[in-house]
């Protein structure tokens, strides 16, 4: 069964239902939520799985801060969860979306039964109002100086490993990539300027597993295992380094990942 696409009081998301519990999916920062729609097929079919446009993508209403943290997506989450009647379900976080998962997962731990962080964003840890981290400022600027299709078609190759052998997850990235839009962009690369995951890994009770790709190089294997390795107690779940595999490891391989999730298929089954 494939997605079908509905609104919510500002947020766009898509949705496969399902009789069985929730898995919920939260992408990256040059992403969207039908990047995910290769790795549907590979889920258990009993799985009611939600994807959303984070606010500012799609069709989602961006937030109202110009500089929002992790916790103001994680009460938007919040918010969008209530509304649909979700008590609790199994999260999946990959890149920027990892600290919006965490952010959520820390302050309300009886509404994950597990979490997977995938090619975690650790953050820059820069405090809000002060000057943006090089890397940050520089999306913001190369988005706004290129346009979106220029954008990504400058920056896509570099979430693959070997991405000239591998066309068709490099089409879906660039695709993906080549619909951001401001603010939405400019407000989630401020997050991520001052984001600080492992502070927020140290408040999860939740049981986690984190997930990287061998060859990521835009969030490379040493922070997955500084994020793992600041785990503790029952939230230390498993650490899976792909091998082969770049930074858009769920779209260059989708069944391979969803290997990866079967603790968190068994704990939302």
């Amino acid at each position: 069964m494939n997605w079908t696409a509905a609104t919510s009081e500002g947020i766009e998301y898509l949705e496969r239902p399902g009789a069985g519990a929730v898995m919920v999916l939260l992408h990256g920062i040059g992403s969207n939520a039908a990047s995910f729609t290769p790795l549907l097929a590979h889920l258990p079919e009993n799985l009611r799985v939600i994807a959303w446009n984070a606010p500012g993508y799609g069709g989602s209403a961006p937030l109202a801060r110009d500089w929002p943290q992790a916790q103001d997506y994680a009460a938007a989450l919040s918010d969008f969860l209530d509304r649909l009647g979700i008590e609790c379900c199994a999260m999946l976080g990959h890149s920027l979306g990892a600290l919006m998962a965490a952010s959520f997962a820390a302050g309300a731990a009886n509404r994950v039964s597990h979490l997977t962080l995938a090619a975690p964003a650790i953050g820059h840890g820069v405090p809000p109002g002060e000057a943006l981290s090089a890397p940050a400022q520089a999306r913001i600027e190369a988005l706004e100086r290129l346009g979106a299709p220029a954008f990504a078609a400058e920056r896509a190759a570099r979430l693959l490993h070997l991405p000239e052998r591998e066309p068709e997850a490099l089409a879906l990235v660039e695709g993906a990539m080549a619909q951001v839009s401001m603010p939405g962009y400019g407000q989630a690369a401020r997050m991520l300027a001052s984001g600080r995951l492992l502070d927020d890994a140290e408040r999860l009770w939740v049981p986690t597993d984190v997930i990287v790709g061998a060859e990521d190089r835009i969030t490379p294997p040493e922070g997955a295992r500084r994020l793992h390795g600041v785990l503790r107690g029952r939230a230390r779940g498993r650490f899976t380094e792909l091998p082969g595999l770049g930074h858009a490891l769920y779209q260059q391989r989708p069944a391979r990942f969803a290997e990866t999730l079967s603790t968190t298929a068994a704990a939302a089954a």
